[in-house]
């Protein structure tokens, strides 16, 4: 495995984007199995498994940085600035010690401490570790920093290809930019975008967390939420078949149903028999989840709240309610709802909600969700971030790659 040095003027818990990026690389590596440290002028520890080197002089709101990045904004080298670099490329040297890859985080474009931009560059030129330079902005472009760059070094460490690195940008237009201010040709500039842990944002359960793994590996999509007693007046088997539909017109479809057995009828288990039987017979074992029957049970009030959060519609198929409280609960979590024509649910969601029938033909209904859905520009971007942006995609398409081909 690789050792990794994380590199950024700050670091976790230090609030900012690059400063989240950096936490997610560093969980995301180390997961992997990789040793990881974090260099930085501000932040901590983060954790046991992430190591944190504390150099003060990285940070570009350190008082020194700050008086001399002013007589560089204006134009002029202070007398102390070499000095001051020769000082930052002695700790970062030893702080590198044992490490086979440097990560440098925008310290190396954005220009806020350029002592440390040119002690970076003079480890560069020493030929190791070996260097990926992470762009997230690009100061020679941007019109809130030109002012502040002028001709000669340091400033035009900003605007030069650096030999021997491996670059990396956040997105294709950055690419662009970086390709035209260096001239290195745009396919020697990898993309890798900024991504996002839908786990962490939404604050999941574990159980809820382990239930949208195990469905993310069946590659469900739509994810049917039916937060029902297990009993026949809420017309499950309907849902399970709506299902089969949706599956049969090639969309991985699954489904959660998050009550228990209604504990009020003498033939409580009879009801749930037949829905696993009908289950099995769909072909819906890995994707259609009884919560009750599982080990753990019927899930909390806590965890049915966060089951809207994963949930992409809530389906309400019931031939009887006496109120219709998930609709309130799907409005609250901005959920699609999908539900049957009774008057009483009409009552809450009026032309909010899309209408079925409780005996409306399967196929039917599966085309009215996905049509639903697919009108959804909310639901589509939704779909984009757990294909394209979810952390775990991004780093085992692009990030691990990167770290196992970085040319040295």
């Amino acid at each position: 495995m690789t050792s990794v040095a994380l590199v950024h003027y700050a670091a976790p818990p230090i609030v900012g984007g690059v400063e989240s990026i950096i936490g997610s690389h560093a969980r995301l590596m180390t997961a992997a199995g990789h040793t990881v440290r974090i260099l930085a002028g501000r932040g901590e520890s983060t954790g046991p498994e992430v190591a944190f080197r504390l150099v003060e002089l990285m940070d570009s709101r350190h008082p020194t940085i700050e008086r001399i990045q002013a007589q560089l904004n204006g134009g002029s080298v202070p007398a102390e600035f070499d000095s001051l670099v020769g000082q930052l490329e002695g700790e970062l040297r030893e702080a590198f010690d044992g490490v086979d890859v440097v990560i440098a985080h925008n310290v190396c474009s954005l220009g806020l401490n350029l002592a440390l931009t040119a002690a970076l560059r003079r480890i560069v030129d020493g030929g190791a570790p070996r260097f990926v330079l992470w762009h997230h902005d690009l100061a020679a472009t941007s019109p809130d920093y030109r002012p502040s760059l002028h001709e000669g070094r340091p400033w035009n460490l900003l605007a030069e290809a650096w030999p021997g690195v491996t670059n990396v940008v956040v997105s294709v237009g950055r690419q662009r930019e970086l390709a035209k201010l260096t001239r290195l040709p745009a396919e020697a500039i990898n993309v890798i975008p900024n991504g996002l842990d839908l786990d962490r944002t939404w604050r999941l359960d574990p159980r809820v967390v382990a239930l949208r793994a195990d469905l993310a590996l069946q590659g469900v999509a739509p994810l049917l939420l039916v937060p029902a007693r297990i009993t026949p007046r809420k017309n499950i088997e309907l849902a399970l078949r709506v299902v089969a539909a949706i599956r049969a017109a090639g969309r991985p479809a699954g489904m959660i149903v998050t009550g228990p057995v209604d504990p009020h009828r003498s033939s409580k288990h009879d009801y749930l028999d037949r829905l696993l039987e009908l289950r099995s017979s769909l072909g819906l074992d890995e994707v259609a989840r009884f919560l009750a029957t599982e080990p753990e049970g019927a899930p909390s009030d806590p965890v049915v709240d966060q089951l809207y959060r994963i949930a992409d519609v809530l389906f309400l198929p019931s031939r009887d309610e006496g109120f219709g409280l998930p609709l309130l609960e799907a409005a609250a979590n901005r959920v699609p709802i999908v539900c049957s024509d009774l008057a009483v649910l009409r009552e809450i969601a009026g032309g909010d909600a899309t209408y079925v029938d409780a005996d409306e033909d399967p196929d039917a209904i599966a085309r009215t969700i996905l049509d639903r859905l697919d009108r959804d520009p909310a639901w589509r971007l939704l779909r984009r971030v757990h294909d394209d942006y979810s952390w775990a995609r991004i780093y085992a398409r692009l990030v691990e790659p990167l770290l196992a081909g970085v040319p040295g």
